[in-house]
């Protein structure tokens, strides 16, 4: 797997390539990155034990996806994947420790879960995601899966007002059939909170959604990154084509 494109920036083009990391020191790479977007960018506590790294125990079963500026030697994004043989062997998916799941058992063993996702701040672009987004889908193609599942997040900085009226908004246009509904764990008070803010979607949820992925529920609380989790699903049948051709290019 590996796919690449040029990306302007002031007096230079860089050459980024996207593939799965191919080594320990790569995967450390990527929990670098990880460790600088979500603990010194966003301020999340983290449980790693290792110093300038986010770590936990789902890394070592997950596959690393690492986009790099062939230029700098930098890598500047990530998702982490973990395929359904590797979850089962593990126990579950890292979105079991957030949502109830039960409603999802028949499909388990042909769902991919992805998460842990970042760009480096320099990189933030359509080019990186279109990147990234092109390598999970031929990882999705080549293992033959059918259901992309993972965590999406929405800040809690204004005390979740802004992840309720999301919600709301989502419950109306976006809500999976009630044969894929998941449970929150530590579920957002949404009824204690002002839905009817003016609210705008993350960039990364709005992709998934004009993919033609569903929101799976009520939002959970993640206190450790300050967070609602929405969970979000992408049956690879219901996949928007026109617009994946649009964000990834034909493959």
């Amino acid at each position: 797997m590996l796919q690449q494109a040029t990306r302007s920036a002031p007096q230079l083009t860089r050459q980024l390539t996207v593939r799965l990391a191919q080594t320990a020191d790569e995967v450390r790479e990527a929990q670098a990155l990880r460790f600088k977007v979500f603990a010194e960018e966003m301020g999340a506590r983290l449980s790693s034990r290792t110093s300038g790294l986010d770590v936990d125990l789902f890394d070592a079963h997950c596959d690393h996806l690492i986009a790099r500026d062939e230029d700098t030697g930098e890598v500047v994004g990530t998702y982490r994947i973990l395929p359904p043989a590797r979850a089962r062997a593990l126990g579950g998916y890292y979105s079991d420790t957030e949502f109830d799941l039960t409603r999802l058992q028949h499909i388990r063993d042909r769902m991919v879960e992805v998460g842990r996702s970042c760009v480096h701040p320099d990189y933030r672009n359509g080019t990186t995601i279109a990147l990234l987004w092109a390598g999970l889908a031929d990882y999705m193609h080549r293992g033959n899966h059918d259901y992309l599942v993972g965590c999406a997040s929405i800040s809690m900085a204004d005390g979740g007002h802004v992840a309720a009226s999301l919600y709301r908004q989502l419950k109306r246009t976006s809500l999976a059939p009630v044969e894929w509904r998941v449970t929150p764990r530590c579920a957002l008070p949404l009824d204690a909170l002002d839905g009817d803010r003016p609210a705008v979607l993350p960039p990364l949820i709005k992709g998934y959604l004009r993919a033609g992925a569903f929101v799976c529920g009520e939002p959970a609380w993640d206190p450790d990154f300050n967070t609602a989790d929405l969970l979000i699903l992408l049956p690879m049948q219901q996949l928007n084509q026109r617009y994946m051709r649009h964000f990834i290019g034909t493959r």
